[in-house]
This record gives C-alpha cells, structure tokens and sequence, in this order.
C-alpha cells in the first residue's frame, strides 16, 4: 500500500504526517480522508487552482497532467516545475513526498 508522506505545512499539518493510501484516488481526496484540510474551492471539478501541490517526491510515477490543468496551474500561486493539482493526480503504487504551498491564489488575493 503507498503512502503520502506530507511535508509539514505552517497551518494544516505543522508537523507533517504519512497517511497509507489506495491507489486510483485523488491525493486532494486522500488528504481529506485523513483530515489534512487542503482547500478545494471547486469541490475538485478541475476549475480552481487552490488544491495546487508540490510533488516532491514521486512526480514521475503519476500520470501526466492534461490540458485543463496545465491551464489552470498556469494561474496557480507559487508554481513550480513540479506543481500538480491534487484534486486531479490519481495516487498509483508509488510513494509521494508532498509539500503544500504556503498560500492558494485565494489566500493571496484575499488577505495579502
């Protein structure tokens, strides 16, 4: 079974945690499932970028991402070569180092 080894993020999980998953879901649902509160603004229907990941580890085990969420990571807050919407990365055998980006575009047009 793999495992999410989430890197600690300042507010939803200060000291990071592992969370063993099943493959083919979402790592958004995942985070969820364990009570990591990532945002998800679009309840995960591809329109919003505040699921927006980085794959530290395991980036090339998952599958590409497709057209609609190049475009939409394009408007992602802190995007990085290595940036992923997780609502949209389906979890496969391999483990994954995630790190959750300190603001979402939501964050950052809101309150800063």
């Amino acid at each position: 079974m793999p495992q999410i080894i989430v890197l600690p993020h300042h507010e939803l999980c200060p000291e990071g945690i592992v969370i063993k998953v099943q493959t083919g879901i979402s790592i958004c649902d995942a985070l969820l499932a364990d009570d990591v509160e990532i945002e998800h603004a679009c309840e995960m229907s591809s329109a919003c970028t505040t699921c927006h990941v980085y794959l530290r580890e395991g980036f090339d085990s998952v599958e590409e991402s497709d057209e609609i969420e190049d475009d939409l990571l394009d408007k992602a807050w802190g995007l990085e070569p290595d940036s992923r919407l997780s609502c949209q990365t389906i979890i496969g055998n391999t483990d994954l180092v995630i790190e959750i980006p300190k603001y979402t575009i939501n964050q950052v047009s809101e309150n800063h």
